[in-house]
C-alpha cells in the first residue's frame, strides 16, 4: 500500500490564519499544496497530482460549492475526494455538500486532532482503493494471459485436427493451409468483418474432418469410385458435422456448419441436404469455391495439377450452378493473390 507521507493534500481557504493552522497540523505527515481562493484551487488541481482537498465553503468570488462542482465536472479531477471545512453547520449545508460529491464535512472552529484523523482516514481509504485497483489489474492481466494461452492451445489442436484429416489422403497439410488462406481472402473480399473472416480461416481447416471416418480402401483408392463407394465418401460431410457438433465455441460451431455444407451447390444438386441458393450458409458457399479451386490446382494420382488460370475459368463456368455467382465473381477477381498462395504453399 502507498506510504501516506507521499500523499498530497490541497488546502483551500481565503483566510491565511486558517491555512497556517492547517499547514502546521499536517506538514509533518503529508505533502501539502495551498490555494487562497477558488480559482487558484482549480488551477492547482489541474496542474498537480492531488490526493485530497480540504475546501473552505465561504470564500469571495467563487465559493467552495462552486469549486467542488467544477472539479467534479472535469474527468481529470472528478475523483479527488473533497472534505468541506466551514463554520456553516446547519443540516441543509451538510446535505448540499454531500450531494455535490464531498466525502466529509468538518465544522469550524475545527479540532486539530479531528482534522488530522479524518485526513488520515480518507487517505488510507484512497490508498487502499488504489491498491485494490492495482491488484485487480494484475489479476486481469493474468486472466487475459491465461485465456490467450488456452486459446492458442485450442487453435493448435484445431489445426492439428485439420491436418490429420488431410494427411491420410494427401500426406501433407498444405491443402488445409491453402484453404485457410483462400477463405480468409474471399471472406474479406466478400465484406465479412475482420473477426468473422479470421474465424472462417481457422474453421475452414476442419472442413474435411469427417474423412477420418471413411475407410482407407475408399479414401485412398487411386481410380474412380463406383456408385456405392461414392455414396460412402459423401458421408464425410455428415461425419464431420457430427464430430464437431455440440460445442459452445463459436469456432467449433462454425466448423460444424462448414463441414456439413461445403458440398452443397447453388442449384440445389449438392449434398447432403440439397440446400439451394442462400439456403446454404455463406461460409459453406465460400469454402465450396475454395475447396474446388484447390482440388483443381492440386496434383492427384488420377490427374495433373491445373494452372490457376485454368482453374479460374472452371470456377467461372460453374458460376450460378455449383457456386454462388456473386462469390464466384469476387473469387475470380482475386486471381493474382490466389496465384501467390498457390506458388507459396504448393
Amino acid at each position: 500500500m502507498r506510504d501516506l507521507s507521499h500523499c498530497r493534500v490541497l488546502l483551500v481557504d481565503d483566510t491565511k490564519t486558517n491555512i497556517d493552522i492547517l499547514v502546521q497540523t499536517l506538514k509533518d505527515d503529508f505533502r501539502l499544496g495551498v490555494a487562497l481562493n477558488g480559482r487558484k484551487a482549480i488551477d492547482y488541481a489541474f496542474n498537480n497530482h492531488v490526493d485530497l482537498i480540504l475546501l473552505d465553503v465561504l470564500m469571495p468570488e467563487m465559493d467552495g460549492y462552486d469549486v467542488c462542482r467544477r472539479l467534479k465536472e472535469n474527468p481529470q479531477t472528478q475523483d479527488i475526494p473533497i472534505i468541506f471545512i466551514t463554520a456553516m453547520d446547519a443540516p441543509e449545508h451538510k446535505t448540499r455538500g454531500f450531494e455535490m460529491g464531498a466525502v466529509d464535512y468538518i465544522t469550524k472552529p475545527f479540532d486539530i486532532a479531528e482534522v488530522k484523523a479524518r485526513v488520515r482516514t480518507h487517505l488510507m481509504l484512497i490508498t487502499a482503493q488504489a491498491a485494490l485497483k492495482e491488484q485487480n489489474q494484475i489479476l486481469e492481466r493474468k486472466v487475459k494471459e491465461r485465456t490467450r494461452e488456452l486459446e492458442e492451445t485450442q487453435l493448435e489442436i484445431i489445426n492439428r485436427l485439420g491436418l490429420a484429416s488431410e494427411y491420410r489422403d494427401e500426406g501433407t497439410g498444405q491443402h488445409v493451409q491453402r484453404m485457410s488462406e483462400y477463405c480468409r481472402l474471399l471472406g474479406e473480399a466478400a465484406g465479412m468483418p475482420v473477426d468473422e473472416y479470421e474465424l472462417l480461416a481457422l474453421a475452414s481447416t476442419m472442413h474435411d474432418a469427417g474423412k477420418i471416418g471413411i475407410a482407407d480402401k475408399i479414401l485412398l483408392k487411386p481410380g474412380a469410385l463406383d456408385d456405392a463407394e461414392w455414396e460412402e465418401m459423401k458421408r464425410h460431410s455428415i461425419i464431420g458435422g457430427e464430430l464437431l457438433s455440440g460445442s459452445t465455441s463459436r469456432l467449433m460451431q462454425l466448423a460444424e456448419t462448414i463441414a456439413k455444407t461445403h458440398h452443397e451447390r447453388w442449384d440445389g444438386t449438392g449434398y447432403f441436404e440439397g440446400l439451394k441458393g442462400e439456403e446454404i450458409p455463406l461460409v459453406g458457399r465460400i469454402v465450396c469455391i475454395c475447396d474446388v479451386f484447390d482440388a483443381l490446382v492440386s496434383e492427384r494420382p488420377y490427374k495433373k495439377a491445373w494452372t490457376v488460370t485454368e482453374a479460374i475459368e472452371e470456377i467461372r463456368n460453374w458460376s450460378g450452378t455449383h457456386f454462388d455467382p456473386r462469390l464466384a465473381e469476387t473469387f475470380i477477381g482475386l486471381k493474382p493473390k490466389l496465384q501467390a498462395i498457390v506458388d507459396k504453399l504448393s
